[in-house]
């Protein structure tokens, strides 16, 4: 409608500024010594929401980071969209590939620099100033609820306690969550699954203290060789994961789906030169696309020990560390997964060292069904924005709260993201481009319009 695009426009630098001011706060859910930056960020949404028009407006303290909940009524009888996001953002290290500081957000080549910029907080703001626009303009058509949450980050391990405890409060007709990527602004998309996932953390113990490596090396097993071998174990010359039972439960993609697949524009010669590498690398037999959305993955995430510091000392480490996590898909159960990877890492460890592997989260895979109203009300805000039809894909990123919100509250969920797979999420100078930004503020209030009109 020519009347939201109007206002978007005049309102669209305050709209900016007010994003660089929440992205200034270092939201970091994994640090203890950022508690109380969590809270004032979570402050900083409730006063966001309540600028924007919302009713109530409600911090909820948790065992660990508050949640946000608000919510904008207008008629029982309209439908009801729950808007699910997070305010807490990734550790921003290692700082010194930051071409700008990560809380010190920076405008560059249409481009927003900041930690959180596209994980999460720029795309649940557009939501804010989506429910600012519709109130604003007097064109809201269904009923807004909103629950922001400072833990995704860290595996959401007190959300789904206030789920179950909370159901009559969130009850909705649809979950909109605005957390995942498309493939492009000139080719837009959307996810219709996203991946589970398994975290895991192994360490190795040799010897009761860290040793001279001249006197007790090719005496006493080393922790890292040790480790190093482990892990590579996991993957045959296939790259084919040969942990027992892996793909037990894997749903196998049809032919069907996997020619659907292809159909999304891909330049394998951009993406390695954005990529910096000259070849790729994935289970034999899948395309690029493929391995990282239909197949389940197992992948390293940090190893350390020993000495790492200026300079050479010479040690025999006393221990080592993984942090290992497994990316799954339909069928597979993160317990499951995560039960056989604890289970084969003790198992196979040889003798002279000690191996404890333990837990830190896990989350379930999830699909959207195509020929939902939900997914066709956010087809035709796509296309009223950007002119063409989206793709459906799968994403490769996990969202562990997505399958226990169903289950719990009975509701299906659509995504509707709007960043970009080289977005840096998770890495040093994440991005997020103006445009993506504007452009789901543009969108959001047509997926309320043609949601509400689907739902009569």
């Amino acid at each position: 409608m020519q009347i939201w695009k109007e206002y978007q426009e005049q309102h669209k630098d305050r709209f900016l500024n007010e994003l660089l001011s929440l992205l200034k706060i270092p939201s970091i859910s994994a640090s203890s010594e950022h508690k109380q930056d969590m809270i004032t960020c979570a402050e900083a949404v409730k006063k966001y929401f309540l600028d924007a028009g919302a009713d109530t407006v409600t911090i909820y303290a948790t065992d660990g980071h508050p949640i946000v909940y608000g919510e904008k009524n207008i008629d029982a009888s309209k439908p009801t969209i729950l808007v699910y996001g997070h305010y807490d953002v990734q550790p921003p290290d290692p700082l010194a590939l930051w071409h700008s500081g990560p809380f010190d957000p920076i405008i560059k080549d249409g481009k927003i620099y900041a930690r959180g910029s596209a994980d999460d907080k720029g795309q649940f703001f557009m939501h804010v100033k989506a429910l600012e626009t519709l109130v604003k303009t007097n064109t809201l058509l269904c009923n807004i609820k909103f629950i922001i949450e400072g833990e995704e980050e860290i595996g959401s391990p007190n959300l789904a306690k206030f789920v179950k405890e909370h159901k009559e409060l969130l009850k909705a007709d649809v979950i909109l969550i605005s957390d995942t990527s498309m493939l492009s602004i000139e080719n837009p998309s959307i996810d219709v699954g996203v991946r589970g996932l398994s975290y895991i953390e192994v360490e190795v113990t040799g010897a009761n203290r860290d040793l001279h490596s001249g006197v007790y090396g090719g005496a006493v097993a080393n922790p890292i060789t040790i480790l190093s071998k482990m892990i590579a174990s996991c993957h045959d010359e296939n790259n084919h994961i040969t942990i027992p039972g892996f793909y037990d439960d894997v749903a196998e993609v049809t032919a069907e789906e996997r020619i659907k697949m292809a159909e999304a524009p891909f330049d394998e010669e951009e993406y390695k030169k954005d990529l910096g590498v000259e070849v790729l690398w994935g289970e034999n037999g899948y395309t690029t696309n493929e391995r990282t959305g239909i197949r389940p993955t197992l992948e390293v995430n940090g190893i350390w020990g020993g000495y790492t510091g200026e300079g050479a000392k010479t040690v025999l480490p006393s221990k080592a560390y993984a942090k290992i996590s497994a990316r799954l898909v339909p069928n597979q159960s993160s317990e499951k997964i995560t039960e056989k990877l604890l289970h084969y890492f003790t198992s196979i460890a040889p003798k002279g060292v000690m191996v404890k592997a333990q837990e830190h989260h896990g989350g379930e895979p999830y699909m959207t069904p195509i020929d939902s109203i939900e997914y066709k009300a956010a087809e035709k805000a796509m296309f009223s924005t950007f002119g063409k039809n989206p793709i459906p894909v799968r994403g490769g990123g996990s969202i562990p709260i997505c399958a226990l919100f169903e289950k719990e509250l009975g509701i299906k969920i659509v995504f509707m993201g709007f960043g970009l797979d080289s977005d840096n999420l998770h890495s040093p100078n994440e991005k997020f481009d103006l445009i993506n930004f504007y452009k789901g503020i543009e969108t959001i209030p047509y997926f309320q319009q043609f949601y509400a009109a689907l739902k009569q």
